[in-house]
């Protein structure tokens, strides 16, 4: 076997034997679908983050979605969002109805121009989408600040927007599971939150998402719940399992609304992953450390995950090659997987995608962007990595990156 023989992959689950067992006891129990254990998992949730307010779905692009439809986004409406970012971002907006207003990058990083945000909010504004993305927090403060002095623009056109008395802010926190800003859980800070548990995440339930929320003066924490429950079951307005008490068969379609309910297999990994999860945060940051310690003196750009302001889950090691086009920049993933090792790229912005290329959006409005991907090289990072892959990945970055910089 020749050294460059190794197989690192980019990003596979890790499940143990305690994910397995919790799924082989529900499908055991008869109760497969939504049920108590995907309640449990939603008030565990709830009281790791510090919020009164989750509910557990099928993706985070769903949570993402309730959120806006909870809020009456639609027709007519506009929301802020990122170039920057994955689809499922700006999808939700389209999804609804409502108009996708997209925000170039800060030189240099990947977060919003949040001077642009500001001027691009109009009367039709109604959220705010900003991204957590790899796991480090957005500038909440900042975004808040923002929403706050444009206060006097806001029209509210339902109940849920006059109680809010604002522009939304629903953040996509689908990388950033046990993330903090200033000390603070993400996912109670913003108004809505949306994570992923989607395979390649820190956390996972397979396929799955969670919405939390804070409070929002003047509407009940409980009524909020029930209207994703009846968004996210039909419009049905009993589950399945209050269904199932003797001679509670019958049931009402209040609205035909969507199909997105977490089941009780999932919520099973992430039960057991939720008991597991705070040391594969620890590991995530002793890899991180070991990255940085070997890629900042090389002059590597990478992603600050730990710093006074906010400490990151960990979720993306995104590293950039100062002065490489993408055309080398590929050149350096094929040798790297040649090494046996997976890297990836996050992310393409979305104006050089074909949908939003119909939507009218062009990547040459959005430079910073461009400028931010076309160097830009994430490698492996999850809590399967030894220490000996650790090592082979920094040995093998370095050595190939000798010809780059």
């Amino acid at each position: 076997m020749s050294e460059c023989a190794k197989k690192i992959p980019f990003s596979p689950p890790d499940i143990s034997e305690a994910e397995i067992n919790e799924v082989a006891d529900t499908l055991r129990s008869s109760w497969i679908t939504t049920g108590s254990r995907t309640k449990k998992l939603e008030k565990e949730i709830a009281e790791w983050i510090g919020t009164d307010g989750c509910v557990c779905l099928n993706s985070q692009t769903a949570c993402a979605e309730m959120a806006l439809r909870i809020l009456g986004i639609g027709k007519g409406d506009e929301v802020i969002v990122p170039a920057y970012t994955y689809t499922a971002s700006a999808s939700v907006i389209d999804h609804v109805g409502a108009r996708i207003i997209m925000i170039d990058s800060q030189k240099n990083s990947f977060e919003m121009d949040y001077d642009a945000v500001e001027a691009a909010i109009t009367e039709k504004t109604k959220a705010i989408i900003p991204v957590d993305l790899g796991g480090v927090p957005c500038d909440y403060d900042r975004i808040f600040e923002i929403v706050e002095r444009k206060k006097n623009m806001f029209r509210q056109s339902n109940d849920m927007q006059k109680a809010l008395g604002r522009i939304a802010v629903c953040a996509d926190t689908a990388h950033a599971f046990g993330a903090k800003w200033h000390g603070k859980m993400v996912g109670s800070i913003a108004d809505f939150s949306s994570f992923s548990f989607h395979a390649v995440k820190n956390f996972t339930t397979a396929e799955g998402g969670a919405l939390t929320w804070g409070v929002i003066d003047g509407m009940s924490n409980e009524d909020i719940y029930h209207k994703l429950q009846l968004l996210s079951m039909h419009g049905q307005s009993k589950d399945a399992l209050a269904k199932t008490k003797l001679g509670v068969w019958e049931y009402d379609i209040v609205g035909t609304w969507y199909k997105c309910n977490m089941t009780d297999i999932a919520a099973a990994i992430g039960l057991k992953q939720f008991e597991r999860y705070p040391g594969m945060l620890a590991r995530r940051k002793e890899i991180i450390d070991r990255y940085d310690a070997a890629f900042k003196p090389l002059g590597i750009g990478t992603l600050e995950h730990y710093n006074d302001e906010h400490e990151s889950s960990g979720h993306l090691y995104i590293t950039r090659i100062p002065g490489i086009t993408p055309e080398q920049r590929n050149e350096i993933i094929v040798r790297m997987a040649e090494c046996g090792v997976a890297c990836n790229v996050h992310y393409k912005p979305l104006p050089m995608h074909t949908a939003y290329k119909k939507l009218g959006f062009d990547i040459k409005d959005y430079p910073n962007a461009y400028a931010y991907f076309a160097n830009e090289i994430t490698l492996p990072l999850h809590t399967r990595l030894t220490d000996e892959d650790v090592t082979f990945v920094i040995e093998k970055y370095s050595e190939i990156l000798k010809g780059y910089i």
